[in-house]
Formats: C-alpha cells, sequence, structure tokens
C-alpha cells in the first residue's frame, strides 16, 4: 500500500486503493473522444529478440483508447525492418515504425546534418527525438507516453497509470512522470538513481543552496525513469539530449518551459525490472555501462547548473567530489538498512565500488565540460526545424509511410 504523501514541490499521484486497471481504461476512452492518445515506443532491432518486448505487444494489443503508437526503430537492415513489421503487425491500433537506419529518413537525416540541426550521436535521444517529430507531423494524438521496451514486469496498468494524469481533460499538467521500486529477483537495483543522482543533488544543494532546480530534481522519486508523459505542445519546444542525459535533460526542460504546478509524478508499478546495465562494459569500444551513464548525467547537471547562473570552477569539482562521496555512504548505510528489515539483498561491497566510480566521473564530467565550452549537447528543438525546413515533417510523414506500407 502506497503512503499518501506529498513530498516536494510537483504533485504526487499515488496508488492508494489499487483501482482496477479496467477502471483507468474506461476513464480513458471516454478522455479519448476530446484528447487523444499516442505511444512512443523507441527500440533496438535486439529487443524484438527479447523476452520483454513480445509480452510489450500482446498487453499493449488489449488497450482500447490508444489512436497511435509510434515505434522508432533502430539499428535494423532490411530483412530485420521487415520482420519488425510483422512482428508489430499484431497491434490493431493504428501504428507506424520508424525505420531509422533506411534510405528514406537517412536522407532526411542528411538533411538535417547539411542545416546543422542533425542529432550529433546514435541512440535513445535521437530515436526519441524523431519519434517526437513524427507524432507531431501525424496530428493524431493531444497527449503521448513513452516507455521503453526491455520492461519485463509490463503490464496495461503501467500505461493507463502513466498517461492519465495528462489525458484527463479536467486536469491541467503537461508532463508527467512514473515512478516505481526497483526490485527484482530478491535484490534492491536501480543503483544509479539511488547512488548517484539523489546524493549528488544533495551534495549541490549543500555547496550551492536550496536553488529551486535543485528542490525541483530532488521531488521526483526515480528521476532515471524512461517512462514519462506529456501534452503534444510540449514536443515542440523541448530540447532532447542526444546521450545518456535523456531523462535528466527531459526534466530539466519542463522546468523550464512549465510552472512546477503543470508537472508530475505516477506510481505505476509495485515492482520494475528491465535489462540491466553493467558497472563498466569491458567488451564496449567506448565507455558503456553504468560508467558511461554517470557521467553523462553528471555532465547534464553541470550544464543546467551553468544556464542558471551557477559558477562552477576545477576547484567546485573537487568540493563536490567529497561531498558527494560522503553523503553517497551514508545513502548505503541507509537502503542496506531498509533492504535488509524488506529480506531483500544488497551487495554492500559492489554498492561502495559503484560510488567510488561515480565520485571519480563527477570529477571526469567536470573537466569534460570545462574543456568543451562549444559543445552541442541537445539536438534541436522541433520548432527550430520547422522554421529552418518548414515541409520537413510533411516529408517525414511520408517517408515513414512508405517504409510501412510499400517497397523497402
Amino acid at each position: 500500500m502506497s503512503d499518501f504523501y506529498q513530498n516536494g514541490i510537483i504533485t504526487n499521484f499515488h496508488n492508494l486503493t489499487r483501482r482496477p486497471v479496467e477502471a483507468l481504461e474506461a476513464d480513458l476512452v471516454r478522455f479519448a473522444r476530446k484528447r487523444p492518445m499516442s505511444l512512443i515506443l523507441p527500440s533496438l532491432f535486439s529487443e524484438l529478440e527479447g523476452p520483454a518486448l513480445d509480452n510489450i505487444v500482446n498487453c499493449l494489443a488489449k488497450v482500447p483508447y490508444l489512436s497511435e503508437i509510434v515505434i522508432g526503430l533502430d539499428r535494423a537492415d532490411r530483412e530485420q525492418f521487415l520482420f519488425a513489421r510483422e512482428f508489430f503487425s499484431r497491434l490493431p491500433q493504428h501504428h507506424r515504425i520508424l525505420w531509422n537506419d533506411g534510405p528514406r529518413l537517412r536522407a532526411l537525416d542528411a538533411e538535417l546534418e547539411a542545416e546543422g540541426l542533425s542529432p550529433q550521436e546514435p541512440g535513445k535521444g535521437r530515436n526519441v527525438w524523431y519519434c517526437s517529430g513524427y507524432v507531431l507531423a501525424s496530428a493524431r494524438a493531444e497527449a503521448v507516453a513513452l516507455h521503453d521496451c526491455d520492461i519485463v514486469t509490463y503490464d496495461r496498468e503501467m500505461l493507463a497509470r502513466l498517461i492519465y494524469p495528462v489525458a484527463n481533460p479536467q486536469f491541467n499538467y503537461e508532463f508527467c512522470k512514473g515512478y516505481y521500486s526497483r526490485i527484482a529477483e530478491g535484490k534492491l537495483n536501480g543503483r544509479v538513481s539511488r547512488l548517484l543522482v539523489t546524493p549528488m543533488i544533495r551534495a549541490l544543494k549543500k555547496i550551492y543552496g536550496p536553488l529551486p532546480y535543485l528542490e525541483y530534481l530532488d521531488s521526483y522519486r526515480y528521476p532515471l525513469s524512461g517512462e514519462f508523459s506529456m501534452r503534444v505542445d510540449v514536443l515542440n519546444d523541448i530540447r532532447i539530449p542526444s546521450d545518456w542525459g535523456l531523462e535528466i535533460g527531459v526534466l530539466s526542460e519542463v522546468h523550464r518551459n512549465y510552472s512546477t504546478k503543470r508537472l508530475c509524478q505516477v506510481d505505476i508499478a509495485d515492482a520494475y525490472d528491465h535489462k540491466h546495465q553493467c558497472l563498466i562494459d569491458k567488451e564496449a569500444e567506448k565507455r558503456g555501462g553504468l560508467d558511461r551513464m554517470s557521467l553523462d548525467i553528471a555532465k547534464a547537471i553541470y550544464r543546467k547548473l551553468a544556464t542558471l547562473g551557477v559558477q562552477i570552477s576545477a576547484e567546485s569539482f573537487r568540493t563536490i567530489k567529497a561531498t558527494y562521496y560522503r553523503i553517497a555512504l551514508d545513502i548505503i548505510e541507509t537502503y542496506y538498512n531498509d533492504a535488509v528489515m524488506n529480506g531483500l539483498k544488497v551487495d554492500r561491497h559492489s554498492e561502495e565500488q559503484a560510488v567510488e566510480l561515480f565520485a571519480q566521473n563527477l570529477m571526469e564530467a567536470g573537466r569534460i565540460f570545462l574543456d568543451n565550452p562549444h559543445d552541442k549537447p541537445f539536438i534541436p528543438s522541433w520548432s527550430r526545424v520547422q522554421a529552418a525546413i518548414p515541409d520537413l515533417q510533411e516529408r517525414m510523414y511520408a517517408a515513414v509511410e512508405e517504409d510501412n506500407l510499400g517497397n523497402v
């Protein structure tokens, strides 16, 4: 049973009564008459062969209120795209696949690159950005949700609860973030959120004072969740980071554009499990795993603080590291005790190893931040793209239609 406490400066939606999903969906079907809804699924082709996505698609096939499902497909050749068309064909809703590696969308990407508007690196941020452009082009929805495609514990209630606050015409929320406890196989997960983001934010508050932005970030119960929903107009002006800072970057953007009264978070699951990242990906050519993720998240927060007028120097990062490290060690103790009381396992040695890596990456992220003053970390907003190439969204829509219905 969830508590009903309203902490922080954004609204919390709790799961107080375990309301049946059928009742939630009945409301959403009614809301859809005034506020049509869409879902974005950013996916790697490899996830079509994994254990989670087949169940997700089976669940979505029973959802009665969606007007559109948009699947962003990365790392797929022609045969794999054709496989994906067949894989998703069981969805009864209007659905389209963005074949991001196909010749038609690659040609549009080259056109954007010539104007300096193309995403600089592949990844989830680029995928989500193109899907957002397509949702704007299709004009089939006024509210849109997004979630990952590797959720092993997925069910229809997750989506219903996630989109409800922005779909209800009587509510005035523009953006909603999903939260949940990260527990699987008797273990407490969610290390980056628990051991990096929360202690980092609290260290920065201790050093720079209670800045509204830091108070805002600290209000989210799971700031790194990949599940969020919003009104479609949010997609026009939001600038999406192209790296692992996507989730923090999105939170920063909606904070910049909207009053906190228009932002909320919702409890979407008692248990949530998805693909786990290793601490350091030793087989990757570049930095990967939680190592790369922690670096990008720290850079995203430093960038935002700089835009707020916070002066950060090389000496500042040593102070941030030391303050973070002490707070993080205390948080390890807190989570260990909480886990023991609930009969869960926590490997304190690996938790401290993670904190040591994250502490080093706070310094490394600071060095990268200072050494690259001309860095362009954000993909341009779609409103800027429209100003530069007014018919690009129309041509993207036509290209996606050709890929999905014609010859490839």
